[in-house]
């Protein structure tokens, strides 16, 4: 990623304020700050957070792992944008010349959902099982209104986390479970919504903003349908059901517990091939502190096709020197145009 001012646009400096343990570090950090990277996904994925710190002379401490970190990052003269809690897990010190890396993941991920349960769930709404989850963490839920009241005759949680269930979940109804900022979120995939639920605003981004962009185009006819496999314990073998049609299907890897299970894989799979598998990615030259994953973009000023397609965003890096900062977006498409044709 360029790390370089672009050189038609006026100089803005980079600014950013670092806590550790509720303390102001940023002023020690200021002058020895090599490069802070702040990666943000969307899911169950853990964000990161990397500080690269010069010590050519040696001075500086070696934080204890499991110290709490808070980040807010932006620009000089504009309010920063508070950019939440992360806690140190990796320590790296390098040279010559001497460094210091800070590794980093996210609070709400580092401290939620842990252990494995055994549990069985029957007859139940699924908001009654994600509430359950969500009360014995002491998370707030914001679950989607048609994914709230979908009945579950049964499932099984078998030596699983909380945090890998609730991933599984997902997966099989085509949503995204998350932890953000003390909620946890069971939203529709491509919803756009806020830790607190709300809608996020969409925002328009333009040929001008990026240094460089990537846009990749697949087939979405290349699959006719989604093949899924189950264990029938009766027959004591393996059986498979079809979502689409099976001349030219997507096998999925899994075999799964239930034929109930499996047709909902194969469901979530068919409608994610369904939406296309285009994507794109874009190199903002001054970095957005306010862009999340999940936020709806419209392009302007690329190729029709591309600039035709409601995109969101999956995935954002942040990077900031002391002299630069920039940001790097992942999309995919949230709603493909009647007319587009591949």
């Amino acid at each position: 990623m360029n790390l370089l001012r672009h050189p038609e646009r006026p100089a803005r400096a980079p600014d950013y304020r670092i806590t550790l343990a509720g303390q102001p570090i940023s002023p020690q950090v200021d002058a020895r700050l090599q490069r802070l990277r702040l990666t943000d996904k969307r899911g169950m994925d853990t964000d990161q957070l990397d500080i690269t710190l010069e010590d050519s002379d040696g001075r500086l401490a070696l934080p204890p792992r499991g110290a709490k970190l808070h980040l807010a990052m932006g620009w000089q003269g504009h309010q920063l944008v508070d950019r939440g809690s992360y806690i140190v897990d990796e320590i790296e010190h390098s040279g010559a010349p001497d460094q210091l890396t800070i590794r980093a993941r996210s609070a709400d991920m580092r401290q939620g959902l842990p252990g494995k349960r055994t549990q069985s769930w029957d007859e139940l709404a699924l908001r009654d099982i994600i509430t359950t989850i969500a009360d014995r963490h002491d998370l707030t839920l914001k679950i989607g209104d048609h994914l709230g009241g979908i009945f579950l005759e049964h499932i099984d949680q078998t030596d699983e986390s909380d945090l890998h269930f609730l991933t599984r979940l997902a997966e099989r109804f085509d949503a995204i479970a998350t932890v953000k900022a003390g909620n946890l979120l069971f939203i529709p995939e491509g919803s756009g919504t806020t830790a607190s639920g709300v809608a996020i605003p969409p925002i328009t981004l333009t040929r001008q903003v990026g240094d460089r962009h990537r846009y990749v185009v697949t087939d979405r006819d290349a699959y006719s349908g989604v093949i899924a496999h189950w264990h029938d314990p009766d027959a004591a073998e393996r059986r498979e059901v079809v979502v689409g049609t099976d001349d030219n299907a997507k096998r999925l890897r899994p075999t799964y517990a239930t034929e109930a299970d499996a047709l909902a894989a194969a469901k979530s799979e068919w409608q994610r091939l369904q939406r296309g598998a285009d994507e794109a990615s874009l190199d903002l030259a001054e970095g957005r502190p306010d862009l999340y994953p999940e936020t709806p973009v419209t392009l302007s000023g690329f190729k029709p096709e591309i600039d035709a397609i409601d995109w969101l965003i999956t995935e954002v890096a942040h990077d900031l020197t002391d002299t630069a900062y920039t940001s790097w977006l992942n999309m995919e498409v949230r709603k493909r145009p009647k007319h587009h044709n591949d």
